[in-house]
């Protein structure tokens, strides 16, 4: 509901560039893993309370998301305010943070390996359930910006975290129990240690590739959308084509598990990663809005696949005593990706094309086939 038309609101309510709209997206990001990383992740394996870090995420980042809302609403200057925008939601996700590291970890503490990729395309379907209410509600009460700049969106979003935190104190704490499980799996994965740590490491980087080129045009896709020399959508169409997405996550993510049973892990990977490249091209060629729906259904899919299949294939390869840790350094191909990757490669990619003369829509198309490209240099190191 928030981050779809928010890249709109700074792009076209706030007037940043293209490449400044990424940073709100970007900076946040990069908050986000350095706190998993060096600050929540080392305390969840020390304390071992998974489900106490995502309440106290969760609450935090509401309180946080009300702040921004109020400060960045009195700043006359609207660029001040976007860059208020930028750096509050640095700030929350420095103790959002908290809440994803421990989600990790807990599913992993509470699930055996062979009904993990099971359990996140079910929880990822849950998520696009979500998500497509959200986008809807998202879409009625964006008002041309105003939705944002008088508060109802910043609002909705505060809500729904507190709510979502009210299941959780009816969760399992989660945590390792005791030593003899650590030292179990110590014992049981002790002569391949050394092969894990070199295929965990080249599966990090293939990860890195991947989810960079995918996720490259995660703030972008919806300004492309909405312009007025493309295909010119307006917030509830556009709301459309982002449920469209959603409803692949909802549909596709309860039979990830499957898939990955079937096939395996590794092959379940392959097949998430090649529609994502499908769907990128697609969506960077064509002029016919139709396709733009198809492209956004594959998205979809290839999102719920290539999340529910790289979690069990980290799951395993992650010993249970450092397991928030190294957590940590998966979610970061994630995380870091959804921001950074636009920053670094679409946004300006895009600002220097317009720049040099070339039409706003042929700008934003190349960005889609050059995420594809990446994706693709990720699949081959994963092969």
């Amino acid at each position: 509901m928030f981050y779809t038309y928010l890249s709109i609101y700074m792009r076209d309510f706030l007037l940043l560039s293209v490449t400044e709209t990424t940073l709100y997206a970007t900076l946040p990001m990069l908050m986000s893993v350095i706190f998993q990383n060096f600050v929540w992740g080392p305390l969840s394996d020390r304390f071992q309370k998974r489900r106490t870090f995502i309440i106290l995420g969760e609450v935090l980042a509401g309180i946080g998301t009300i702040i921004v809302w109020f400060v960045h609403s009195i700043v006359s200057n609207l660029l001040i305010a976007g860059y208020v925008i930028i750096v509050g939601l640095m700030c929350i996700e420095a103790f959002w943070s908290m809440s994803n590291i421990s989600w990790s970890a807990l599913i992993s503490d509470i699930y055996p390996s062979r009904d993990r990729s099971k359990i996140m395309g079910q929880l990822t379907s849950v998520g696009g359930f979500g998500r497509i209410i959200g986008i809807s509600i998202g879409g009625i009460l964006y008002n041309n910006g105003f939705g944002f700049r008088d508060g109802p969106l910043f609002l909705v979003a505060a809500l729904v975290m507190f709510v979502s935190s009210i299941p959780m104190i009816f969760a399992p704490e989660g945590g390792i129990k005791s030593r003899e499980d650590i030292e179990v799996e110590i014992n049981d994965n002790t002569t391949q240690n050394y092969n894990f740590k070199v295929i965990f490491i080249v599966f990090i980087i293939s990860l890195t590739f991947i989810n960079f080129g995918r996720n490259s045009i995660a703030t972008i896709y919806s300004q492309y959308l909405i312009l007025d020399t493309g295909f010119a959508v307006d917030s509830i169409l556009l709301s459309y084509i982002a449920n469209t997405r959603s409803l692949a996550v909802l549909t596709i993510g309860f039979l990830a598990g499957t898939l990955s049973k079937k096939f395996g892990h590794s092959r379940t990977l392959i097949l998430g990663v090649s529609l994502s490249i499908f769907a990128l091209i697609i969506t960077g060629l064509t002029d016919n809005l139709i396709l733009i729906f198809v492209g956004s259904f594959f998205i979809g899919m290839g999102e719920v696949i290539i999340y529910a299949a790289s979690y069990v294939i980290a799951s395993n390869l992650i010993p249970s005593k450092v397991r928030a840790k190294l957590f940590g350094v998966y979610n970061t191909t994630f995380f870091l990706s959804w921001g950074l990757a636009c920053t670094i490669i679409s946004g300006p990619l895009i600002d220097f094309l317009i720049y040099n003369g070339f039409e706003e829509v042929i700008s934003y198309q190349a960005a889609f086939i050059v995420g594809a490209m990446i994706t693709g240099i990720g699949l081959v190191i994963f092969l």
